[in-house]
């Protein structure tokens, strides 16, 4: 398995080196590789779902209530399976795609399955 990251905008795992910064060869994004390596350190924080059970990136979780999605006329609906969710640093821990796009969710709202 590579140890290059999947890209942060896209989430397509088609990137490779260059120089000092990570380039996505999907969509053309570049970001610096000292800052994938801080994100890495934010990883090793504990996320954890509503019940307190720890999460890790692969995991498949449930939405356990109704979420507006802000900018948008767009609700995620209760008792959606999110599935292969992705850990990152920040107020919104979770990064997953779903059939409605992709989104960042808070733990608090969801529930490992």
């Amino acid at each position: 398995m590579s140890t290059i990251p999947a890209c942060p905008q896209c989430t397509m795992e088609n990137t490779y080196p260059d120089s000092e910064h990570y380039v996505c060869a999907d969509c053309g994004h570049e970001w610096p590789m000292v800052a994938a390596a801080t994100e890495d350190d934010a990883d090793a924080a504990v996320v954890k779902d509503v019940n307190g059970t720890v999460l890790a990136g692969g995991d498949s979780v449930v939405l356990i209530k109704d979420l507006k999605v802000k900018g948008s006329s767009i609700t995620l609906k209760m008792g959606t399976k999110v599935k292969s969710i992705r850990l990152v640093g920040g107020d919104h821990e979770v990064d997953c795609r779903m059939d409605a796009g992709n989104f960042m969710l808070k733990a608090c709202y969801l529930k490992k399955s």
